[in-house]
């Protein structure tokens, strides 16, 4: 069921691949407020991650802060930022920066890393998947600590994402640091990490109801888009969030979803 503390969200993530020029991206990120999107995400990649692997590409952050000027009402945010990338301290003052730019509307989303070309090409060491997950566990600490010691301060008290499903230790950092959870899960697995995550939780006397759960929806038809959206809202996701390629942007099927959404709050 719905938490009630919690709107139900639709989210876009504007894919920054296969785009030539910049002004595509910036025509997305317009439309998507225009339509009214809740929450517009890229990614931090280096390269595709599908089609060409040589395409045109741009970066995360620096396309954030140009988001933050650009639009008045949006959330935006990474889906996700690599920990590995940038020092912690680093990441929180860039955070603190694109959401003074925004007013306030900066989601940090943040995971371990897993693309292994991106480390290989951009020389930093890609390790396994387990020291990844010690360095995510080890920033974000730091994270938080940096944030509380800026001048000026974030507009607003930053919203943690952290991206992942793993058990042992990535939905342990869920329930200690984040305010929303995106678990790369669908209706079929969602359950049973949120299971996990709710024990997570009762070990840290952490309220799971606290934490916002967020999830892809099916990017097929907008029949079956929105009946795995109203899947996902009756487990008790409430930011849907559906992937956007380069270089066309076509936002029809989250037009669909934000109609979806309206027509179900007013009952």
């Amino acid at each position: 069921m719905t938490s009630p503390d919690f709107p139900v969200r639709v989210a876009v993530q504007l894919q920054p691949q296969h785009s030539p020029n910049y002004g595509l991206m910036r025509d997305a990120v317009r439309r998507a407020e225009d339509i009214g999107v809740d929450v517009a995400f890229n990614w931090d990649h280096f390269f595709p991650l599908y089609g060409d692997p040589e395409g045109a590409h741009y970066e995360c952050w620096t396309m954030l802060g140009a988001w933050a000027e650009q639009t008045s009402r949006i959330e935006i945010g990474a889906l996700v930022s690599c920990n590995s990338y940038r020092n912690p301290e680093l990441l929180a003052d860039m955070a603190r920066t694109v959401d003074n730019i925004s007013d306030g509307r900066l989601i940090l989303g943040i995971g371990s890393g897993w693309k292994e070309k991106d480390y290989d090409e951009y020389g930093y060491e890609f390790g396994t998947a387990g020291s990844r997950l010690n360095d995510l566990a080890a920033a974000l600490p730091r994270i938080t600590s940096r944030l509380g010691k800026l001048n000026p301060q974030p507009v607003r008290d930053i919203p943690i994402l952290i991206g992942g499903q793993g058990e042992k230790k990535t939905l342990r950092m869920v329930a200690e640091y984040a305010h929303i959870w995106h678990g790369f899960t669908d209706a079929s697995t969602y359950p049973a990490k949120a299971e996990v995550l709710d024990a997570h939780c009762a070990d840290l006397g952490r309220d799971p109801a606290a934490i916002e759960r967020s999830s892809g929806v099916p990017e097929k038809s907008v029949e079956q888009m929105i009946e795995g959206a109203e899947s996902l809202v009756g487990l008790g996701v409430t930011l849907l969030t559906m992937g956007v390629n380069g270089p066309d942007y076509d936002l029809a099927p989250a037009e669909a979803l934000v109609k979806w959404r309206d027509d179900r709050a007013k009952g």
